[in-house]
């Protein structure tokens, strides 16, 4: 191979255009300097607005390859050299990537979005896409869940922030839903009592918001009582699960009876 041929065209090249050469590499020199800048302010603020330190270091590096993708163009134009087919291969094979990646990228997407907004943090606990649970890890592409059954829920980030998110950790307060039902010859003010006692004296239950007892429904063969206290989130169960339990012995220990079928035995 002759590289003197190619050394003198080289230099003719250079003499003819010296001074398009000399803005190249000042536009090289200056361009790349101004984007390391750029890069570095830009992950300063997104460490500053509390951005995962993974999507930080993502979001860093893919404003670093386009800067430096811009300036080498701009550089190479400068000199004379064409740029539209380069362009267009660019675009072309940015395509092609974009297709065969559209679940990562929507994904990866998804999960910008959650770390930027946080309608959810690590510890929250939240009920989405059909399941619930404690959220475990929030990662690039995934949300990892721990449910109550303590089994592993992984959730892709695309189809979890374009659904609902219900955040049952972010007021600090739940209320525990409960129903009873007593008989109709049973005295309501007396039942009312008995069943805000039940709260009152249950160390789990919040005295602010203040729990309530109201009769709810007229049933068939019932009175029922809407029961609801208030608890932290991570003693929602022990509220729902002590409170059932202690109504139903203090029921019993005031004489109210709780409606139940009855199996009665006809001698022939």
């Amino acid at each position: 191979m002759n590289y003197q041929k190619y050394l003198d065209l080289a230099l003719a090249f250079i003499q003819k255009n010296t001074a398009n050469v000399i803005v190249a590499i000042l536009i090289l020199i200056i361009g790349l300097w101004l984007s390391k800048i750029i890069v570095n302010l830009t992950k300063k603020l997104l460490a500053k607005r509390g951005v995962d330190v993974t999507l930080q270091k993502f979001i860093g590096d893919l404003l670093s390859w386009t800067l430096k993708i811009l300036v080498f163009i701009t550089a190479i134009s400068q000199v004379g050299i064409e740029t539209t087919s380069f362009i267009a291969i660019l675009g072309a094979a940015g395509l092609a990537v974009g297709l065969a990646l559209q679940g990562a990228l929507a994904n990866f997407a998804g999960g910008a979005l959650i770390m930027i907004f946080k309608p959810f943090k690590v510890g929250d606990l939240i009920e989405a896409q059909g399941e619930i649970g404690v959220v475990k890890e929030i990662q690039i592409f995934v949300t990892k869940l721990n449910s109550p059954q303590n089994k592993l829920v992984i959730i892709p980030n695309g189809i979890l922030s374009n659904g609902n998110i219900i955040n049952y950790t972010e007021e600090g307060k739940l209320r525990v839903d409960l129903t009873f039902g007593v008989g109709y010859d049973e005295d309501i003010k007396k039942t009312k009592d008995v069943l805000m006692q039940v709260m009152l004296s249950n160390k789990d239950v919040l005295k602010d918001p203040a729990p309530s007892v109201n009769v709810s429904e007229l049933a068939d063969s019932s009175v029922n009582f809407a029961v609801r206290p208030w608890a932290t989130p991570e003693n929602y169960w022990n509220v729902y699960f002590s409170v059932i339990e202690e109504t139903k012995l203090a029921l019993d220990k005031a004489g109210i009876e709780i409606p139940y079928p009855h199996q009665v035995e006809i001698k022939k």
